[in-house]
Parts: structure tokens; C-alpha cells; sequence
């Protein structure tokens, strides 16, 4: 749907010729991830959930779960544009039409295959040796599976050298070894059309808190897609003693990495999360993290809200089958 609406009912957009719109577009779904695109018109991405970034011209882009992209059009021709959202599987669509006058419509893009999900589409060639053949069904929920695997070498990202400060931890704003933030993810062809991908955000100015992060703490995101069982390093909300504990106005790093075969959009609520992708102290503010399979991503975090908080895979069936736990600020 769009807007509540299927794409039969095409729900229409109007726009003078010549004038430059702003679209919001807010995933959500339950669990469903779309590629969007507007054929015949370039989107000109200006922020990333509700917070702004310096303009980035794309084709296409994949939002997660819960997120939310900014994107600016300047249609000049007399003409209607489809709004094509096309789900991550393939299985559906959304669309709408942006056109100048009500009840117009215009051709609606063929859909793309489904992706293979096996270990060459997750570019992660150095997961540790292991058995590959079944991973559908492999028990993820045990952390000894992956604890001792290098994810330095995930995805072929380890050419980039760390950068680590005086107190031992990596630079603020420096990309994790094991990201794939240059990648927008399974399914999408780099070479077909520009889309966006994480290694495009940055902030217009750094965020106030400049400080370095004084500790780090990672979570793994486990499950098993078989027997649909999901949570962090390898217990269900119902199985933890505790919440995640932070220290009111500390700074600290939050590092995830994905140890299943799935995507998880990673909401934190009450505090923003500045994803560390590379641009140093322009690195983008989000309160919704794309996780790739396979990968290792980190953000900056500073404990301002005191109070207890969620935080969760915002897939709605992960989240309620144990990817969900408790923050703590205090």
C-alpha cells in the first residue's frame, strides 16, 4: 500500500510544472523493505530520517523498515511519473503517481527477479570457513558459531586501515571493518542505475556532543530462519535478566553485527544513533540502522534521555519472537 492505498487505486500527487517537491517517504510496514524509484525523474536525497544531509542524487534507494528519506523532484514536463516502491522480494509493489492533473497514470516498471540469497550475494566471502550448504537452517541462536570468526575480512572490506585513538578504540566516524556501507544490498544491481547507499550520508555540520567514545558495547543479532526464532547474542527478551545498561550522558559506541542471513532495521528509541560510515565528524544522525547479512556497522551514541527505552528489530515478527531489549539510562 501507499498511503493506504493499492496500487489498483493509484493515489495521486499533483505538482505545478517547473516547481520543485519535497517527498517524504516513511517505511511502514511491518516487514516489508522496498526499493523506490520515480522513472524518468532523478531524486535528489536531502535527509534521512527527519534529520538533513547534504544533497545526494539518486535513481533509486532501499529503505528499511521504520526509516524515513527525504527526497526533492523538479518534474517540467506536461507528463504523470510512477512512484514505484518495489518490495525487496519481489513478491508486490507499491505505487502512486506524481502528475498534473487527477486521474492520470503512467507505466508501471517491470519487476526484477528475486535475489539469490546465497553467500556470494552477502559479499561476505570470509565468514570462517564454515559449511555453507545449509545455512537456512543453521542454529544461529549459540554465539559459538560465529564469536570466533574474523569479521575484519567480512564482505572483502578489510583493505581500509583502522584508524584507533589514544585510547585504543577506532576514531569516531570511522567505518567499522566488516561494513558494507558502499553496497545498498542484496538484489540491486550497482551498475543498473545510482542508488543510494549508506556511505552517502553526511550531515551538514557535526552534532554537538565532539567527544570521543569512552567505551564500546557490541551485540550480535542471532536467529534462525528455520525454526523463526530471533534475538541479541543468542537470548530472547523473555530469556534476559536485565536491561542494557548506560551511563546517563556517557558517550559510547554501539557495535551490532549480524551474525543470520536476514536484513534487521535496529531502532533505538529516546537517543539518535550516528552511524559511522566514514565521513569523519559529518557522519549522519538515524534512528534506524540497515543491518546487512553479514555485516558489522557501529554508531555513536550520547546517553541524554534518562529513563528506560526500547530497543529492537523494528521487524515486526523478529521483534516479537525476542529481538528486543531494554535500555536503561541512568
Amino acid at each position: 500500500l501507499l498511503n493506504g492505498h493499492s496500487p489498483q487505486e493509484n493515489w495521486n500527487a499533483l505538482f505545478k510544472a517547473g516547481e520543485r517537491v519535497r517527498l517524504r517517504v516513511i517505511n511502514g510496514s511491518a516487514m516489508s523493505y522496498f526499493d523506490v524509484r520515480i522513472p524518468g525523474l532523478k531524486m535528489t536525497v536531502v535527509a534521512a530520517d527527519g534529520q538533513p544531509v547534504q544533497p545526494v542524487p539518486v535513481d533509486e534507494f532501499r529503505i528499511g523498515v521504520a526509516e524515513t528519506y527525504d527526497v526533492l523532484v523538479s518534474p517540467e514536463d506536461d507528463r504523470a511519473y510512477t512512484i514505484f516502491a518495489e518490495a525487496m522480494d519481489r513478491s508486490g509493489y507499491a505505487r502512486a503517481t506524481l502528475a498534473p492533473r487527477e486521474g492520470m497514470q503512467a507505466e508501471i516498471p517491470k519487476r526484477r527477479q528475486i535475489a539469490d540469497r546465497g553467500m556470494e550475494a552477502m559479499g561476505a566471502h570470509g565468514m570462517g570457513g564454515m559449511d555453507h550448504s545449509n545455512m537456512s537452517g543453521m542454529d544461529h541462536s549459540g554465539m559459538s558459531n560465529m564469536q570466533g570468526m574474523d569479521h575484519s575480512t567480512m564482505g572483502g572490506m578489510a583493505a581500509e586501515q583502522a584508524k584507533i585513538g589514544a585510547n585504543g578504540l577506532l576514531l569516531a566516524g570511522e567505518a567499522q571493518p566488516g561494513s558494507r556501507y558502499n553496497q545498498a544490498g542484496i538484489g540491486i544491481d550497482p551498475d543498473e542505475r545510482r542508488v543510494l547507499v549508506y556511505r552517502d550520508l553526511k550531515a551538514f555540520t557535526p552534532w554537538p556532543d565532539r567527544r570521543e567514545p569512552g567505551r564500546e558495547l557490541e551485540l550480535h543479532l542471532t536467529g534462525n530462519m528455520e525454526r523463526y526464532m530471533w534475538s541479541f547474542d543468542g537470548k530472547k527478551f523473555s530469556e534476559v535478566t536485565g536491561p542494557i545498561h548506560f551511563e546517563k550522558d556517557e558517550r559510547l559506541r554501539l557495535i551490532l553485527i549480524n551474525d543470520t542471513m536476514m536484513e534487521h532495521p535496529i531502532h533505538l528509541h529516546g537517543m539518535w544513533m550516528e552511524l559511522e560510515n566514514g565521513q569523519g565528524e559529518l557522519i549522519p544522525r538515524k534512528h534506524t540502522l540497515n543491518v546487512k547479512p553479514g555485516e558489522r556497522v557501529s554508531a555513536l551514541i550520547t546517553a541524554d534521555a534518562e529513563g528506560s527505552w526500547a530497543f529492537h528489530c523494528h521487524l515486526l515478527y523478529h521483534m516479537d519472537a525476542g529481538m528486543f531489549r531494554v535500555v536503561q539510562v541512568s
